[in-house]
């Protein structure tokens, strides 16, 4: 198995490379010119506009699905709106770094928008290019939601931080789902293709990038919580190069959210590579699904806008399918399918379309530290510790100690916060802007806040310290305003059955956090993977393959 996972991800990985140099925007195992004596059973459509099954999205939902579609060798096409980062800049990376933001960070915006809006109420966003940059922030009123934007979708964005949830909760939010299987299976499984580690003792204990957690690990246990160490899909055998000072630093560097130039264990390197490495998926880039249909046959029909790296529009397609995979995250799905029902070009979904999302608890807040307990002028963007207050009946949170390399000396701990929150907002269609439009309330975070202020003011009292106030929008010491953990929409067992088949239809399912409803207790993109393991297993056992 290994060695034909090796083969596999050979292949895939050679013609993402050669799709790169040449700049096509459609990629597989003949387009990237490679012999085809090298692989058994090639595509054998890869010209035509009917697949078998078509996935939707090439994030962690939808890189699952195409690889195992892909070993069921079943004729498949995935469809990604960003573009595939495998080609250098002027600057000699693909990605460029936090404090140094050019074109390439955000999608189609004229100023970045990070996190942080300001440093000692000094705005540090920066006036960039518009481009299809890497990472986009979608804004609504009381909430935003961070998503990345290219072949390997959140993968790419994200801090990689690979936390399997208690078990009781996943069983809490998951009823009717078989949580043996998922902890004895398919978690495993996920694990071990993201490539899951913990960080070594000799970088935690004696790094100077990891100063800031060391700091935050004994204040918390002053305080008397308990940490754990959170599993990453970081390469911390590339780290400990980085450490060594023997290779290009990424971590150590200010890499992250607008993707990690090495180190980071992304889609595209792993179960993307693994899928076009079949020669049964085909990949397009920068191609984006307006419009979803069903013929009277039952095939599905997409309509596909196909743009170039600076926002023009190259070409309109039309694409059909017999199996249709939804995996465009829970923004993107719930979009397509609120406005597909809204506009009568899928009039039999239900009426749990759209409901049950949730910004998975998340809240962002810092403390400001002594100045003889300083957190360190080089930190590293891998956040790898959490203080975990999960059991505690009243106010359960886990934060995750993150990373502020600022290049200076701060004295401020940064904390992303995970908390149990019963809000839910939803989804509706705005006819006047053609968009799926997010309702969320601006007192539903409240839940969350008090129960990250809960921890945090024990921490202060212990410490003698404060919050800082100077970080985020509208002086809040407390960011409830965005989210990087979206989640619902089209939720497991009400919107779909209980492997993602879309109620009212035959062959369309969902297979992204859009099932999971507002809530996982654990950076969710481990439990995605998981369960789309298991999702797109029993559909091609039960539908496909029959």
């Amino acid at each position: 198995m290994k060695s034909n996972y090796s083969r596999r991800r050979f292949l895939g990985l050679s013609a993402l490379g050669t799709a790169s140099i040449f700049g096509l925007s459609t990629i597989n195992l003949l387009t990237g010119c490679i012999d085809e004596e090298l692989f058994e059973n090639p595509n054998e459509n890869t010209n035509s506009d009917h697949f078998k099954a078509i996935v939707v999205g090439t994030g962690y939902g939808g890189a699952v699905s195409a690889l195992r579609l892909g070993e069921a060798k079943i004729n498949t096409l995935m469809i990604e709106m960003g573009q595939l980062w495998d080609t250098p800049g002027d600057d000699g990376k693909v990605f460029c770094k936090i404090n140094a933001p050019d074109k390439r960070a955000m999608w189609f915006k004229n100023k970045t928008e990070l996190p942080l809006s300001s440093f000692l109420w000094i705005n540090i966003n920066r006036n960039i290019e518009s481009y299809a940059g890497v990472l986009d922030r979608l804004n609504y009123n009381n909430m935003s939601v961070y998503v990345g934007r290219g072949v390997g979708g959140g993968s790419l964005v994200n801090g990689a931080i690979a936390m399997t949830p208690p078990r009781s909760y996943f069983e809490e939010v998951f009823p009717e789902v078989d949580a043996g299987a998922m902890y004895g299976t398919y978690y495993p499984r996920a694990n071990q293709m993201l490539g899951v580690d913990v960080i070594p003792s000799n970088l935690l204990e004696n790094s100077s990038y990891y100063r800031f957690t060391r700091v935050s690990r004994k204040q918390a246990h002053r305080s008397g919580f308990k940490t754990q160490l959170v599993p990453n899909a970081y390469d911390f055998n590339y780290m400990q190069q980085e450490e060594a000072g023997t290779v290009e630093k990424s971590a150590y560097d200010n890499e992250v959210i607008y993707g990690n130039n090495a180190g980071k264990k992304s889609l595209d390197k792993t179960y993307i590579a693994d899928a076009l490495g079949t020669g049964y998926v085909t990949l397009k880039v920068l191609h984006k699904v307006s419009r979803i249909t069903q013929k009277e046959n039952g095939v599905y029909e997409l309509l596909v806008v196909e743009i170039n790296a600076e926002g023009n529009v190259v070409g309109e397609h039309t694409f059909t399918c017999d199996h249709l995979v939804l995996a465009g995250g829970t923004m993107g799905t719930s979009s397509l399918l609120i406005k597909a029902k809204a506009k009568g070009e899928l009039p039999n979904l239900n009426n749990e379309i759209g409901k049950n999302w949730g910004p998975n608890g998340n809240i962002m807040t810092a403390r400001a530290n002594h100045v003889w307990n300083p957190t360190g002028k080089k930190q590293s963007t891998i956040a790898v510790m959490a203080i975990n207050d999960w059991d505690n009946p009243a106010h359960p949170v886990i934060a995750e100690v993150s990373p502020l390399p600022m290049g200076i000396e701060s004295w401020i701990s940064l904390y992303l916060a995970i908390t149990k929150s019963p809000e839910r907002g939803y989804f509706n269609y705005d006819p006047s802007k053609d968009e799926a439009i997010l309702n969320w309330g601006a007192n539903q975070s409240e839940p969350s806040v008090a129960a990250v202020k809960n921890m945090m003011d024990k921490i202060n009292r212990k410490e003698f310290t404060t919050y800082r106030y100077d970080l985020f929008e509208d002086k809040k010491a407390f960011a409830d305003y965005f989210t990087y953990h979206p989640l619902g929409g089209c939720v497991l067992g009400k919107a779909t059955d209980l492997y993602g088949r879309v109620e009212g239809y035959q062959n369309l399912y969902v297979n992204d956090g859009s099932l999971i409803p507002g809530s996982i207790g654990a950076n969710p993109f481990v439990t995605i993977t998981a369960l789309a393991e298991r999702n797109i297993e029993n559909i091609i056992k039960n539908d496909i393959l029959i």
